[in-house]
């Protein structure tokens, strides 16, 4: 196997401006539909643990491993296993990619820096390294 060997091709520049112009307004709109993609997930978590919790309450009868322990509180904690072959519905995932504002600020800064620098080159081809600094990207 190679795997010291690096790969030496040259890419057009207007491609990988083109990629990181689209990866940066991605970032930016996933940003600033954060709270709604957020709220969107909050929503279809909470109906399906309600539909989780409707399907195993009903196969209780096939539970496995059952735990009981009375909290500090006076609540009563029940804990058990449930073989998977109940069915239940798959969990949903997050859409986007959340990012904390600082990770955003670099994230974008970096991107922005790079098309600035990509634009300002004379040369109509980039080579690997230049490619391996942003490829994250893209």
């Amino acid at each position: 196997m190679a795997r010291g060997k690096a790969i030496s091709v040259k890419i057009k520049k207007e491609k990988v401006i083109n990629a990181l112009e689209v990866k940066l307004s991605k970032v930016k709109s996933d940003k600033a539909n954060e709270k709604i993609t957020q709220e969107k997930f909050e929503q279809a978590q909470e109906k399906w643990q309600k539909e989780v919790i409707k399907i195993a309450t009903a196969k209780f009868a096939k539970a496995q491993n059952v735990r009981v322990n009375v909290r500090y509180n006076g609540l009563v904690n029940v804990d058990f296993d449930l073989p998977i072959e109940i069915g239940i519905p798959e969990e949903p995932k997050k859409e986007g990619e959340a990012l904390n504002d600082w990770q955003y600020k670099d994230m974008v800064e970096e991107i922005e820096n790079a098309i600035r620098i990509l634009k300002m080159s004379e040369e109509e081809l980039i080579n690997t390294s230049t490619y391996n600094s942003i490829a994250r990207y893209l």
